[in-house]
């Protein structure tokens, strides 16, 4: 059955172009599937510019952008692909995860480590591979690169110049594409009922990474600032609480009504804050637990989350309740999205 896909072009590496200042996307829609073959395969490509930008500008506010595209075509279309920069893909993808869940259709991001127009680059098979994913009859957001399809939620950019760019991170891959060859590496589970459409998001979120000597009087800057904040600390999750004591500023930002989220800086395994002392002490204020999600992930579901309620309770239930489309089998052995 020929499928009908919409490829959403928003810019990136894929779509750039030598200047005086670096490279710079410039190319429409039409110009980056002018270097793809559509001949005898079984989609009919239509394309739309909505952007031009390198994916390090991408703000929330182009999330809105993307997913209102996609949620106003829903209908007309099998699936989606979308060409991003590399940099922030991550982000978007989960953004779009959160703001498109329940997609019973394919919505599939993807970019290149090396633009279009250039004699060796990976763009013209990461867009091969995310068209023919694209017509798979599944739903949900997924990174499509270097030949590995993973889950929206699942991506991060891990290598600045090659083409593995993208690792799935405390998931397995969902599949493998080779070709025409599509292998699974696990049964997906497909969403029921009709996709939901909410882009409110609050981008007031700030991202802090500690390190040993960072000062508690950074929180009183964050206060007056930012609605929520991401702590990316030690290990399994510890927060120091000798000499320079973070913890009476962690409860003044909960008391004062401050989403606070406590990931780690390791990628893999997650946090734990029940493991030690200087976990468990932070926990004993109403922090908001980020399993083993990853950072990319975490801060546009925060801003997702901010943006249906005040009330930190609430927000501390969406954020720690895995979402509609990544409601695989293997999140019965305890993975989070």
């Amino acid at each position: 059955m020929m499928k009908n896909i919409l490829l959403l072009a928003t810019g990136g590496t894929i779509a750039s172009v030598p200047s005086e200042e670096g490279l710079t996307p410039k190319l429409t829609a039409e110009e980056l599937t002018s270097y793809i073959t559509i001949e005898n395969q079984p989609y009919r490509l239509h394309s739309q510019i909505l952007m031009n930008i390198d994916s390090t500008n991408m703000q929330p506010e182009h999330w809105r952008d993307i997913a209102k595209a996609i949620y106003t075509h829903y209908d007309n279309y099998d699936g989606f692909v979308v060409t991003h920069g590399t940099d922030t893909m991550a982000y978007t993808a989960a953004a779009l995860s959160y703001m498109l869940q329940n997609s019973q259709k394919p919505i599939v991001l993807t970019g290149s480590q090396v633009p279009i127009g250039f004699p060796k680059t990976d763009a013209k098979k990461n867009i091969r591979d995310a068209l023919r994913f694209a017509c798979e009859d599944v739903g949900g957001v997924f990174v499509v690169f270097d030949g590995r399809v993973i889950l929206g939620t699942r991506a991060v950019k891990m290598r600045t110049k090659s083409y593995d760019a993208f690792e799935s991170i405390n998931h397995p891959y969902v599949a493998y594409i080779h070709g025409e060859t599509i292998d699974y590496q696990y049964e997906l589970q497909q969403p029921n009922g009709h996709v939901q459409f909410d882009s409110s998001l609050c981008p007031d979120v700030f991202l802090l990474k500690l390190h040993p000597g960072t000062k508690p009087e950074i929180f009183d800057y964050i206060r007056h600032l930012y609605r929520g904040v991401i702590i990316e600390s030690f290990g399994s999750g510890g927060v120091p609480f000798q000499g320079r004591n973070l913890l009476p500023k962690i409860k003044e930002l909960i008391d004062d009504g401050m989403a606070v989220v406590i990931t780690t800086q390791c990628l893999e395994e997650g946090e734990d804050l029940t493991l030690y002392e200087v976990g468990r002490k932070v926990a004993q204020n109403t922090v908001i637990l980020s399993g083993d999600m990853n950072t990319e992930a975490i801060v546009p579901k925060l801003m997702w989350a901010l943006g249906k309620t005040t009330n930190v309770l609430e927000v501390k239930k969406m954020m720690e309740t895995p979402i509609a489309n990544d409601m695989t089998k293997k999140h019965e052995e305890g993975w989070d999205a």
